[in-house]
């Protein structure tokens, strides 16, 4: 690109950056929107899921024929576990209604009928309205107790009354209902069940999400046998307008609510209050309240290792998707704050930021989060189709490459993320979030899939469970499907060992487009003139390629590069060819100092045509790429991966075991390898190529 186009774009940059950023303390700082709340994106990892399909459960059709085509799913499968009885069984439940055991072959069959218990069951309007959840009690074992959340309309809104308080304009209840199974090992219910606990709620989202135990209490500890559950603001605050709800002591709704199924203390007498509630026994307020300030409290989970934290991946309204450390007694913070950020109720497109005074609210921010990076032309009013799904911290010993993780997804588009559990520290400030680095996905030929191609739908509902090891299971409620992960691959992992071509810096081993620009001084190749654009397709001015040897399949490049451009000019770059057919085919990486337009620090292909950016670090809604590769005039080391077979390409820097670039394309399964620049002068030393024979 011309220098003054450069310079114009970085102009508005900075612009857009001093609208975003004020000085600490000015007025404007809590009136100004931020455009972009959280620029850091997902990191690639360079590690993969290697998934084994297990099952696939049966069609299922909501409560009535559904208005929100997001409902018309194969399923509505939300969760895999591992009953706590140790026979191996796994359960899933169903919104539309079922609640299914799966045998070790992955043959289903169905335990209970929630639906056909209630007449008045519903799961015709709202993303989570239906069988919710189950839990199943510790003890379950000698004890044949679990636990469901269910959603009524219809005639209960006129026959049965909420417990505790109720929205108004109440137009669906919650329900927590205990089951006691006659026989623990039977393969389908029989026995008695009773309600616990009834809520209501006006909007038909956000209800009754998660229930659960801790699954580090012991027998004889207080948490022991105390229930879990997850209680969404009833779905208003999709419009910034909840009535205050979560914020409310008061009131149930957008709260982790914890209890004792095996007391009698409540005001309905069918459970108990745990004296260590944090505000138990408080007058006005809701004993049952764990923690509160919650707008979808979707999933939850505890670290079975090392602190035992208990996590809350909690889904956002209009940009951030956060994880929480929960404890009892924290604050959220919604609808005051969305992640760690200022949501106002008047504006349903833009966050801002926290008021200088913030810390005397104590709002327990987010230890990790992604926000959701709309495109220029979206409908703030609309919903952007990201939602977060915990997820847990692995533990288990099968997978060594996941522990300490936590691993969890985005609902709807299906990326397998994850945060490492040390990183994931509080911050009053809401500064500090632990890095997010995204995970690829293989079947189990060591093809890279995704999990759209998978579940055979762009909008994939996608959620994690695990078995009692702790060994993690995905689901989609697209087409109904279960997998396992039954290892990890590195991403481009391919060892390309039977060519090597090193020492290789004479002036006969290459061949520069224009070779009065180049020097070969003996240990190292200089790019000693910068380049011009050339007719023909847009695509890097001035390379030279190694023309000694075979012409290479997979390969594995290892060199040190250093940009001989001053630092003072910002648009610096070198590149590394490979996949080198001819002038106008082949692959590059762009190795520069700017990440912030489309041709900058990047991977890209040139096919007869200009350059096509291919690496998945793009994001091209706010215009940034993958954090620049090359700041100074020193050294660098850079590996370059390109497995043929697989179409994988991953680059790395400085010795970083994780990959600054990757990128999936098979448009060239061959050819030879290069250095050069577009209009800068730089130089390449310690050149080794590895691969395999072109095929």
């Amino acid at each position: 690109m011309t220098r003054l186009r450069w310079c114009l774009l970085t102009t508005l940059a900075l612009l857009a950056a001093l609208f975003t950023v004020l000085p600490a303390g000015a007025q404007a700082r809590d009136d100004a929107p931020i455009l972009d709340p959280i620029p850091d994106d997902p990191a690639p990892s360079g590690l993969g899921l290697v998934l084994k399909e297990v099952a696939q459960l049966p069609k299922s059709q909501p409560s009535a024929p559904p208005t929100d085509p997001r409902l018309d799913r194969w399923n509505r499968i939300n969760h895999v576990g591992e009953l706590p009885d140790h026979s191996g069984r796994l359960y899933v439940p169903d919104l539309n209604g079922n609640l299914y055991f799966l045998d070790k072959t992955g043959k289903s069959h169905v335990y209970l009928d929630v639906k056909g218990t209630f007449p008045d069951f519903f799961s015709a309007q709202g993303l989570g309205q239906g069988f919710g959840f189950v839990a199943f009690h510790p003890d379950f074992k000698k004890n044949g107790k679990f636990y469901t959340t269910h959603v009524e309309a219809g005639n209960a809104l006129t026959t049965r009354t909420p417990d505790l308080t109720a929205q108004p304009k109440t137009a669906f209840h919650g329900v927590v209902d205990e089951w006691t199974a006659d026989d623990p090992k039977a393969q389908t219910f029989h026995g008695t069940h009773r309600e616990l606990l009834r809520i209501g709620f006006a909007g038909r989202i956000h209800n009754l999400q998660q229930i659960d135990f801790n699954p580090n209490a012991k027998p004889g500890t207080a948490d022991y046998g105390k229930l879990y559950m997850s209680v969404g603001d009833g779905g208003n605050g999709n419009v910034g307008d909840n009535g205050g709800d979560p914020q409310n002591l008061g009131v149930p709704q957008g709260k982790i609510l914890r209890i004792d199924p095996a007391g009698t203390d409540s005001a309905n007498g069918k459970y108990g209050i745990p004296a260590d509630n944090p505000f138990a026994g408080q007058s006005g307020k809701v004993g049952e309240i764990y923690a509160y300030g919650m707008r979808d409290p979707h999933r939850f989970s505890w670290d079975t290792g090392g602190t035992h934290r208990m996590f809350l991946a909690h889904i956002g309204e209009h940009e951030i998707e956060s994880i929480h450390e929960v404890k009892s007694g924290d604050n959220i913070g919604w609808s005051e704050r969305e992640g760690a950020f200022t949501f106002r109720k008047d504006d349903r497109c833009h966050l801002y930021p926290l008021p200088a005074d913030d810390a005397k609210n104590n709002y327990d921010y987010p230890v990790a989060a992604y926000d959701h990076d709309p495109p220029a032309d979206w409908n703030c009013t609309s919903d952007t189709g990201h939602a977060i799904s915990g997820g847990y911290v692995y533990r288990g010993a099968a997978l060594p490459a996941l522990r300490g993780k936590y691993l969890f997804t985005d609902i709807v588009d299906g990326r397998l993320m994850y945060t490492e559990e040390s990183e994931m520290k509080r911050d009053p400030a809401g500064k500090h979030r632990a890095q997010i680095y995204s995970l690829a996905a293989y079947d189990t030929q060591g093809n890279p899939v995704t999990m759209k191609q998978l579940a055979g739908n762009d909008r994939v509902d996608l959620r994690y469970g695990s078995d009692a090891k702790g060994e993690p299971y995905l689901l989609a409620k697209a087409n109904g499907k279960i997998w396992k992960v039954v290892g990890t691959k590195g991403y481009a992992g391919c060892r390309p060992n039977d060519i090597r071509e090193s020492r290789v810096t004479a002036a006969d081993n290459w061949a520069p487009v224009t070779p009065s620009k180049w020097q070969f001084p003996g240990k190292e190749v200089v790019l000693a003139e910068a380049g011009s654009e050339r007719p023909g397709p847009r695509r890097p001015f001035e390379y030279a390629v190694l023309k000694s040897g075979p012409v290479l399949g997979s390969t594995k490049i290892d060199a040190e590069v250093r940009l001989d451009t001053p630092v003072d000019i910002i648009n610096r770059d070198v590149i590394i060819v490979f996949g080198y057919q001819d002038d106008t085919h082949f692959y590059y990486t762009h190795l520069s100092t700017d990440n912030s337009i489309y041709p900058h620090n990047g991977i890209f292909v040139v096919n007869g045509a200009d350059r096509l950016r291919i690496d998945q670090q793009w994001n091209a809604n706010r215009s940034h790429g993958a954090p620049p590769t090359i700041t100074d005039a020193d050294w660098h080391r850079v590996r370059v991966t390109h497995c043929a077979g697989t179409g994988e390409i991953a680059v790395y820097v400085d010795g970083s075991t994780r990959p600054a670039m990757t990128a999936l394309d098979k448009t060239f399964t061959s050819g030879r390898v290069g250095f050069g620049s577009f209009d800068n002068i730089g130089r390449l030393r310690d050149l080794t190529v590895h691969a395999t024979p072109a095929q």
